[in-house]
């Protein structure tokens, strides 16, 4: 006998059910998570009154932490509608502010 037929109807119900959040979530944690952190790296590196390099070094590390904690705030969430909503405000605010600034350029 399988293992698949040995898993109750049910369960396997409630395992479909639940992957497209799983879904939502990961494509949220790498995508917008690496959006959010490229964004606030990009914002570093163009507004921080130092030397270039430094600027650009401070944001690339804040960018990792960035990161982590996007993907952390996902997968923490209530739901996933949750974890896009408070992801996407900031990284369209960023990229906004970059963009009318001109440090996308």
């Amino acid at each position: 006998m399988s293992l698949a037929a040995r898993i109750p109807a049910g369960w396997r119900r409630l395992r479909a059910w639940h992957w497209p959040g799983v879904l939502s979530r990961t494509i949220a944690a790498v995508l917008g998570g690496y959006a959010l952190a490229a964004l606030v790296a990009t914002a570093f590196a163009a507004w921080l009154p130092a030397s270039r390099a430094e600027a650009v070094l401070t944001g690339m590390m804040l960018s990792f932490l960035i990161y982590a904690g996007a993907v952390i705030w996902v997968f923490a969430a209530r739901s996933a509608g949750r974890a896009w909503a408070g992801l996407l405000p900031p990284v369209l605010v960023l990229a906004a502010l970059l963009w009318l600034t001109g440090g996308l350029a």
